[in-house]
């Protein structure tokens, strides 16, 4: 397959804010994965986390549907019992440094589905639908989504939606914490693009794309690792003099005006600007960890902004803490 063909495949957009919308293309199949798209998405990925001109990546679907899965008339005998997907990596799209949101514009299933769990941030429109879909195909849950949806819903609300794949709709999808936002779908776009721009022009490059790393890797580590993490990262994620546009915040101390400290102290020692942030990043990636939670803290994190109770609570604790281990204080 050219290279041509597979840029076709998903097209991309950047507009004058940094902000590049992917899309798949293929809407005449309602952009049912194959071939194409798998190379066309991971070359584009790979080309925007190399140009410093993007800042924020948004993906959606032509025509009605994001992506409803793997397209079964172009991939031969996939619908036969007992077969698999073809093995296709998946770390460009696992790691990519930059934030990446979904803007989930109508059907959303199987490789699709595993496709927006990678995403940072996941905006659905109130008509979308979603499926594993593998179970009904005769497929194991593929492309690591077994991992990945265990984090984000747990363990048996998993099992439920793998072994079941039964359909659910938007307003569930953002009950089990699959997406974080629904909004009518003539909007989800623009509301995606918005979310993003804010990103790129009021949040520091490099500080996300530490913050995303660091949300990823403290899901199975500690607090103390999650904090030590952190301290061998901060001079080459927060130095003041080279970090571009987005940093440092205002002189009052705060980008979005002032604030209160949004996570518990659990000393009464002086701290500085650093220390409090270190002590921030380090709790909300513990926090990220548990069911639901993990691309959620990330999010906090990266838009460094004013959060209230309201907001925290919804993220989980960690699995053995109290809520009062790690709820902000009033």
């Amino acid at each position: 397959m050219s290279e041509e063909a597979s840029a076709d495949a998903v097209l991309a957009e950047r507009d004058g804010d940094g902000v590049l919308t992917l899309t798949f293309n293929r809407a005449e199949r309602r952009n049912g994965w194959a071939e194409d798209l798998q190379k066309g998405y991971v070359q584009r990925l790979s080309e925007a986390a190399a140009d410093e001109r993007v800042r924020a990546v948004v993906v959606t679907g032509a025509g009605t549907t994001f992506c409803p899965g793997a397209d079964i008339s172009r991939l031969g005998r996939l619908g036969e019992e007992g077969a698999r997907l073809p093995h296709q990596p998946v770390d460009v799209q696992r790691s990519f440094p930059k934030p990446l949101i979904a803007a989930i514009n109508g059907a959303c299933a199987g490789v699709g589905l595993v496709q927006a769990l990678f995403c940072h941030v996941r905006f659905a429109a109130d008509t979308a639908r979603f499926s594993t879909a593998f179970a009904r195909r005769g497929l194991v849950a593929e492309y690591g989504i077994a991992w990945t949806l265990t984090r984000l819903v747990g363990q048996e609300r998993a099992l439920d939606l793998l072994l079941s794949a039964r359909t659910f709709e938007a307003a569930e999808a953002r009950e089990l914490g699959i997406v974080g936002r629904v909004v009518p779908r003539e909007e989800v776009l623009g509301a995606a693009q918005a979310y993003a721009r804010d990103l790129a022009q009021h949040c520091s490059p490099r500080a996300m794309a530490t913050i995303a790393a660091q949300v990823r890797e403290a899901q199975d580590t500690t607090f103390e690792e999650a904090l030590q993490a952190r301290t061998s990262t901060s001079t080459g994620s927060s130095g003041r003099p080279t970090c571009e546009r987005g940093w440092p915040p205002s002189s009052s101390g705060a980008r979005h005006g002032s604030r209160r400290s949004v996570l518990p102290r659990t000393d009464t020692s002086p701290t500085t600007g650093d220390d409090h942030m270190q002590q921030r990043q380090a709790r909300v990636a513990v926090i990220g960890a548990g069911p639901s939670g993990l691309y959620a803290a990330a999010a906090l994190l990266a838009a460094d902004r004013p959060v209230g109770v309201d907001v925290l609570d919804r993220l989980p604790a960690p699995t053995g803490s109290s809520a009062t281990a790690w709820r902000p204080t009033t």
